[in-house]
């Protein structure tokens, strides 16, 4: 059998796997990002190469860290501001339309889930969204369009307007600890999938990456979709190392 001849049949068996399934859940990581042009962390120039984080006690202990992170976050935000959603995220609203979907959970923190038109009840952005900043002292949230606009005027620092606080995406830092809420509802959703859809993320950072392993150990069939190797593959019902826009494409056509 010839490569393509293997990636249609993997195609067919996908296809037959969403037939069968009522209650999918897709796992996205940095993976269907790259696709809209948002750079991932772990690979060749990928941003964990340019850039070594701050993490939360820096920013918090220093202004000069603190003036660090926002020069990095400006580079960024002129990435993220221009990124689209791609064929992969309208792939999974054509799933949510199809009464398929239970939920969305995402490493991303970029919001093209939402951008593309999946109900924000059905998303849990287990890093946070970039799209909006929190103040660490009020709580008080704001668009990121807020702050960008006062960076590229020159503040160096933005402080939260109200109380004079710090402000940040509302993101998790390094150090900081994950929203416990939206990791129990998450274990939860893969605990009752009957599909688990692992998308674009290389299933290594803990304790996201045990989400598809829970799926599984819950009856539930994974499918892997990157082009990378990962942990699980062995564990897979299904492994297709293909591009993610172009292969939920053919999955859902080959359904209709």
């Amino acid at each position: 059998m010839t490569g393509m001849e293997k990636i249609s049949s993997k195609i067919q068996t996908f296809s037959e796997y969403i037939c069968q399934a009522s209650n999918i859940v897709v796992f996205t990581g940095a993976g269907i990002s790259t696709e809209s042009g948002i750079s991932d962390y772990r690979s060749k120039g990928g941003i964990w190469e340019r850039f070594v984080p701050v993490t939360i006690q820096e920013f918090l202990a220093s202004e000069e860290k603190r003036k660090i992170y926002w020069q990095r976050k400006l580079e960024l935000f002129e990435t993220f501001g221009d990124a689209k959603p791609n064929q992969g995220h309208y792939m999974i609203v054509r799933l949510e339309k199809m009464g398929k979907l239970k939920g969305i959970i995402t490493q991303n923190i970029d919001g093209l889930h939402q951008l593309a038109g999946s109900c924000g009840d059905k998303i849990l952005e287990i890093h946070g969204s970039n799209r909006e900043t929190i103040c660490l002292s009020c709580g008080d949230l704001r668009p990121w369009e807020d702050v960008y606009k006062r960076l590229k005027s020159g503040e160096e620092v933005p402080l939260c307007l109200k109380c004079k606080g710090f402000l940040k995406p509302n993101t998790i830092s390094f150090g900081q600890a994950l929203d416990q809420d939206v990791l129990r509802e998450s274990m939860e959703w893969a605990s009752q999938c009957d599909l688990m859809l692992a998308i674009g993320s290389t299933l290594v950072v803990e304790p996201a990456a045990s989400l598809p392993r829970i799926a599984k150990q819950n009856g539930a069939k994974l499918v892997i979709i990157t082009l990378s190797e990962t942990p699980l593959d062995a564990i897979a019902d299904l492994k297709i190392s293909a591009g993610i826009g172009e292969t939920l494409s053919a999955a859902l056509n080959r359904r209709d």
